[in-house]
């Protein structure tokens, strides 16, 4: 193989996720934003979306990671076309659990249990469910109502759907999803790569297994396996797997275009590599022209308005501002506790606990308002470069 040839310590381009290989591009960075944000929150559905290969999983492998078992029980579920009893039983699996029974009640009272359990122990619970939009519009209203499971006050579950685009078309349109909609707390849609991120990608894998500069890629090259990918990820590493083999089969130290040409065009003959289309994001799509002919493509559509990408976030962030002082109004009526002789010791110590996970809870909260604000700023950044 390859790796031997070039002396690297393993392939860097496989196409199963692998969270020691993430790639922080722009929209992971957004992703984590959004992620931090929901996480900090402890209650309701994170939904992440994105295209087959754009990493969605490789952003879950690295978030499963970075999670601290002390402080967070998380389970993950890779879901096929299951209804409402079946994913409740693969949600009891997933958290370990052995359900005697078979039979839904059980499972459900078993789920139960272990989530009061893991709340008694200080520890929150993730449940993540990758591929949702193999889900029935049942099972995913089962997923709604484990959400209800709580300890006083207090949510027991929070749950991350992933799913390609059509899930995502699903969640924003189907009548019978509305209460599921309204436990949505963050969302996001993992978009492509930008073209001067393919280089950096590279880079970073050949890094990771070792690579001090042989081979070397000639900078025209990159240009290419952005037009040929579309940034995709797994188009990515499909095309530099094919690239790096042919490398070694003709004993190559230098990568150019003319080699990168002739092994797209063996990776288009061998696996139907469609030429990349670029990605317009649903909801901001204006309806399709009609057609004349089959083969005839519609018109390319303009990207959003600046502006209205400004807006969007700036009402954002007025919103986390929002919900942050709100936290800190409610932990300052806390701070006034009533008179010690009218309050049981009991109820004081459950007083502090409340409040100190409270504070907790906030610091959090800030991190991921600074990290989105320092997110925004990047973006405003780059628009003024752009202009300039």
């Amino acid at each position: 193989m390859y790796d031997e040839f070039y002396g690297f310590s393993a392939r860097p381009f496989q196409l199963t996720p692998d969270a020691a290989f993430y790639f922080e591009s722009l929209t992971h960075r957004k992703a984590l934003s959004y992620l931090g944000y929901g996480l900090a929150q402890g209650e309701g559905f994170i939904v992440i979306t994105g295209e087959v290969g754009a990493g969605k999983s490789t952003l879950v492998a690295h978030l499963m990671a970075t999670i601290d078992p002390q402080r967070l029980t998380a389970a993950q579920v890779v879901t096929s076309a299951l209804n409402g009893e079946e994913i409740i039983h693969v949600v009891a699996q997933a958290f370990g659990l052995v359900i005697d029974g078979h039979d839904k009640a059980s499972a459900l009272a078993a789920i139960e249990g272990l989530l009061h359990a893991e709340a008694r122990g200080g520890r929150r619970c993730l449940l993540v469910v990758d591929e949702a939009q193999n889900l029935s519009i049942e099972a995913i209203e089962e997923l709604r109502m484990l959400s209800n499971f709580q300890l006083g006050a207090q949510p027991l579950l929070q749950t991350l759907l992933l799913g390609q685009p059509e899930f995502r078309d699903l969640l924003q349109s189907s009548p019978e999803l509305e209460q599921l909609r309204q436990r949505v707390i963050a969302t996001h849609h993992l978009d492509a790569m930008e073209a001067d991120e393919i280089r950096p990608y590279i880079e970073h894998r050949l890094k990771l297994v070792g690579w001090e500069g042989r081979p070397q890629i000639a900078a025209d090259v990159y240009p290419a396996l952005y037009e040929a990918s579309g940034g995709v990820p797994r188009r990515v590493n499909q095309i530099a797997n094919r690239l790096f083999l042919m490398g070694s089969v003709e004993q190559r130290d230098l990568f150019d275009a003319d080699l990168f040409a002739r092994v797209l065009a063996e990776v288009r003959t061998d696996t139907g590599l469609a030429p990349a289309r670029e990605v317009v994001h649903p909801q901001f799509s204006p309806p399709a022209p009609p057609m004349a002919h089959p083969a005839v493509a519609p018109e390319p559509i303009d990207a959003v308005p600046f502006e209205e990408m400004k807006a969007a976030f700036a009402e954002r962030d007025a919103l986390i501002s929002e919900l942050q002082q709100a936290v800190i109004e409610l932990a300052n009526s806390v701070e006034q506790p009533a008179p010690a002789a009218a309050v049981p010791s009991a109820e004081l110590t459950a007083l502090a606990q409340r409040l100190g996970a409270m504070e907790q809870r906030l610091v959090q909260q800030e991190a991921s308002v600074k990290h989105a604000l320092a997110m925004l700023i990047e973006w405003l950044e780059a628009d003024q470069k752009a202009a300039a």
